[in-house]
């Protein structure tokens, strides 16, 4: 197994986004099929938002193993399993006919899922420091944003063609060909000589001492938070798209692309301002831009009951920018309060993240999608909470530092 702890970022960058995208990929792809579906399996519109609540369940319980298991095995190898079983699951996908059958493999989708996301991010801080990580994290990020716009259109066109097991037989695909693409050029940046023995004891010793880090909980609950504003809306794509939008299934893009465009801007300018703003100054101006594009959001939401586009999707998209912009900072200074457990903070972090999804997709989704405003608020709720927790990590990383400084 090569070893290479300073790999180029130009062939880091495409191979981790890709690995990074194929689990929100196969979110997004099939809400187009929504109607399709229901009507095959015989299906409630409730059971078909549990394929999203339970593919995101199975993605957070795992997501704990992800990271302790390449701490203590190496990132390569734990990527390579995890995407070769997301191939069989998908293929499980494709064949299903029932919902029962579904869910099952939809779960097994999520288990394997997480290990490119979670892992690449212990890869990149393996490799980078400082500047240079901001950058490559922020280079991910924007080709990783092109994965959930270009899902539902992707899956749109596929159902207009075909039926809906296409979709998932073409994720086992391209799953195929990325797992060929590791197997032949993603080195192991996790040397035996650093690598942490597996064991439960051990495994809990770790998640108590990340737990037991008062600074780390509020700030894993600012980076989810932000993102789960723009989840509010892409859990409930099927029914902001079909129904309050009216528009038909080829036409998702009216949501994705200007919610991904926003990440992606957002990333960009996060990896432009790296080395010339201050980690606190970054993620201030970004919050800064999602509570004003939050606020005008809710007001839009309330002056115009029947949403539109454009009108309704520009503060979906000018959200997203901050949130792309807080994004790689607030990873990264997650990453940096343990430097020898990256795997398992990148688990945990992930962990926390996909709770708040799934019980968003699965709970408050169904709810919230009734009405345009309800949606604006939830997203405006979800910031405003995001933020309290940045605030409440600056206050205690000030008392850090205080006492630091007077020892």
């Amino acid at each position: 197994m090569p070893i290479a702890t300073t790999p180029r970022r130009r062939l880091l960058a495409p191979l981790l986004a890709a690995l990074a995208m194929f689990g929100p990929f196969s979110i997004d792809t099939i809400f187009p099929a929504f109607p399709a579906m229901e009507a095959e399996l015989r299906a409630s519109p409730f059971a078909m938002q549990q394929t999203i609540s339970v593919y995101m369940i199975a993605y957070a319980l795992m997501s704990l193993l992800h990271g302790p298991f390449s701490d203590a095995l190496g990132r390569r190898r734990v990527i390579l399993a995890g995407v070769i079983v997301f191939t069989l699951a998908s293929v499980g996908c494709a064949l299903s006919g029932s919902i029962g059958s579904l869910l099952a493999f939809r779960a097994l989708q999520g288990m394997s899922a997480g290990a490119g996301l979670i892992v690449g991010r212990a890869i990149i801080r393996d490799c980078f420091d400082g500047v240079e990580a901001q950058k490559l994290m922020s280079t991910v990020s924007m080709i990783f944003g092109i994965a959930p716009a270009i899902a539902p259109i992707v899956g749109g066109w596929v159902i207009a063609f075909a039926r809906w097991p296409m979709i998932f037989a073409l994720l086992a695909a391209f799953a195929l060909a990325l797992w060929l693409a590791c197997l032949a050029l993603l080195p192991e940046t996790h040397p035996r000589e650093r690598r942490v023995p597996l064991s439960l004891r051990e495994l809990a010793t770790t998640y108590r001492l990340i737990g037991r880090d008062r600074a780390f909980l509020p700030l894993a609950l600012a980076g989810s938070l932000n993102f789960n504003a723009l989840w509010v809306y892409i859990s409930s794509a099927p029914v902001f798209v079909l129904d309050l939008l009216e528009l038909d299934a080829q036409h998702f893009a009216w949501l994705f692309v200007p919610a991904i465009s926003g990440m992606m801007t957002g990333a960009f300018l996060s990896g432009r301002v790296a080395g010339r703003l201050t980690a606190a100054t970054t993620v201030r101006l970004g919050y800064a831009i999602m509570l004003i594009a939050a606020t005008l959001n809710v007001l839009l939401a309330w002056l115009m009951p029947q949403p539109r586009v454009p009108w309704s999707v520009i503060p979906i998209g000018l959200h997203a920018i901050g949130i792309g912009m807080n994004f790689p900072t607030l990873t990264l200074l997650l990453l940096d309060r343990f430097p020898h457990h990256r795997g398992a903070v990148s688990s945990v972090q992930a962990f926390i993240s996909l709770v708040i999804s799934a019980t968003i997709a699965g709970a408050l989704a169904p709810v919230l999608s009734a009405s345009p405003l309800r949606l604006a608020l939830g997203a405006l709720l979800s910031t405003t909470l995001g933020f309290a927790g940045w605030q409440l990590y600056r206050a205690i990383q000030q008392r850090e530092h205080r006492i630091a400084a007077a020892a």
